[in-house]
């Protein structure tokens, strides 16, 4: 070990890297963050702080800072990832405290406003200040070019006008709330269009105000996601950075965001090198015909990304880089194992059907559907699945007897429906070897199509697969989009991570 104590940096020195590190973001961007990530990762000073300190204490600003932080990433995600993302109306637990307490102050406002318009003669300060809310509102809703709208408004809604109308008696509240009706109709999208006649039904005042403002702000929801929809083509654009951005704030004050993608990636490598071991390529043959990947950074990226798909939710804690599409990946691995045993039921009865069947995509896509009905909610607890697979096989030999009649063929005997009810029903066991056969050629798939790149055509389908081909694709093209965009983030940070792994598995071999 050598004794050189560390030598600081002199103001200089910092300042010759700083301007170095500037000029290098400008002409790389991921180049200048892997830099920036190993010296957060790989400082002597950090590592030492981390294995002699006693925890650093964050305080309450940092703490809000960051999550605040993680919040505007998330929902940045969201809206890019999520093509259905859509802002909908908080809806608070019935009979909890802040509800019950939003109702009582809700109840008494109206009821005030109702006393109000009750005097003799009414007294209108409150209706007044709702007139302003509203014509804000209907205002927030217009664009730069809706001139001719926006002085409709300001003129009717005038509230000095209003004010000394009111005054000298001569408000008139039902006008009023009749402009407001249509000027929202006006605004409105056509959804609304059933909202906004039932206002148009509506006479009495204190009513209709709730009910007025009650349809705004489902208005407002409405420009909310219009506005989403707008901004997500140029959302797209700038969110791998924004979030990398944010990211490495958070990395920097929480060093140790990343142990979890580390222990990830650093099983993916070890999997890898043990296949190399188990399955050495014979002299003269390259590694990707001995079926077995090499051990790249790619390729260890997209072995871990296939561990994801196998993962244990409940005894692993899941990489911090993924945890915004933990429970997509969750849902995909549920589908993916209600598709394999689909496929191997699909696959035991065409063997014992024989060619008959094999070219009725109609009848498949029958099946598939009784299939899945009767494995709906496989992975609850209180699911049985022998059961439910000795129904899936008594249905399934009604409909295959039914079928082969329908096209002149003799029905299945009594032995063959047996046979065929046993064998599915041994689908349920966790080491059959058709489902372990099944399972095998659909991660071969995923790994195909994730090594093709941003090829357009698939992979050609594995043997024994055609009938759930379609599941399998439309699966893929989802799995493909959550990892190439976590790619296109995090990639600076696995770099970094699987240059020091690579390079230890290498020396490790040689020696």
């Amino acid at each position: 070990m050598s004794q050189e104590p560390d030598i600081p940096h002199t103001s200089e020195e910092k300042s010759s890297d700083s301007e170095d590190i500037q000029e290098d973001s400008l002409n790389n961007p991921d180049q200048s963050m892997r830099a920036r990530i190993q010296q957060s990762s790989s400082s002597p000073h950090r590592c030492n702080a981390a294995q002699s300190s006693p925890s650093q204490l964050v305080s309450m600003e940092e703490l809000m800072e960051t999550a605040k932080g993680v919040s505007n990433m998330v929902l940045a995600h969201e809206i890019v990832v999520n093509g259905g993302f859509q802002i909908k109306p908080a809806e608070l637990p019935e009979g909890s405290l802040e509800k019950t307490v939003k109702e009582i102050v809700h109840k008494a406002f109206w009821d005030c406003l109702e006393a109000q318009l009750s005097e003799d003669p009414p007294t209108y300060d409150h209706s007044i200040k709702l007139v302003g809310e509203i014509k804000e509102t209907l205002l927030s809703f217009l664009l730069p070019g809706h001139t001719r709208l926006r002085n409709q408004i300001t003129e009717v809604l005038d509230l000095d006008l209003i004010k000394q109308e009111a005054v000298n008696g001569a408000l008139d509240i039902s006008k009023l709330a009749e402009f407001i009706i249509g000027m929202m109709g006006t605004l409105c999208a056509p959804v609304r269009d059933e909202e906004i006649k039932k206002l148009k039904d509506i006479h009495e005042i204190v009513p209709l105000f709730r009910a007025i403002f009650s349809v705004l702000d489902l208005m407002k929801m409405d420009m909310a996601n219009f506005a989403v929809s707008s901004i997500r083509p140029h959302l797209m654009q700038q969110s791998v950075e924004y979030e990398r951005e944010k990211f490495q704030k958070i990395f920097e004050k929480q060093p140790n965001s990343l142990d979890f993608v580390t222990d990830w990636l650093q099983e993916a490598s070890d999997d890898l090198a043990n296949l190399r071991c188990k399955n050495p390529p014979s002299p003269g043959v390259g590694a990707a015909a001995s079926g077995v990947p090499v051990l790249c950074p790619a390729a260890v990226q997209n072995w871990a990304y296939l561990k994801l798909l196998k993962w244990d939710h409940v005894h692993r804690p899941f990489p911090e880089t993924l945890l915004m599409d933990h429970t997509r990946f969750q849902e995909m691995q549920l589908e993916l194992e209600q598709l394999t045993l689909t496929g191997a039921i699909l696959l035991v009865m065409f063997n014992v059907a024989g060619a008959a069947l094999s070219n009725l995509p109609a009848f498949s896509d029958k099946i598939k559907t009784i299939i899945k009905l009767l494995l709906t909610g496989m992975h609850l607890p209180s699911f049985n699945l022998s059961e439910s697979l000795a129904t899936v096989g008594e249905k399934v030999c009604a409909e295959v007897n039914s079928c082969l009649s329908q096209h002149g063929f003799t029905p299945f005997t009594a032995e063959k429906e047996i046979a065929l009810k046993g064998q599915i029903q041994t689908l349920a066991n966790s080491d059959n070897t058709i489902c372990k056969l099944i399972d095998s050629r659909i991660q071969t798939f995923l790994e195909s199509y994730l090594t093709s790149g941003h090829q357009k055509s698939f992979p050609a389908i594995p043997g024994g697969l055609g009938p759930i081909q379609r599941e399998m694709e439309e699966i893929a093209v989802k799995y493909a989009r959550l990892v190439n965009y976590n790619k296109m983030v995090f990639s600076p940070y696995y770099d970094v991570i699987l240059s020091k792994l690579l390079n230890k598995e290498e020396s490790q071999l040689f020696g």
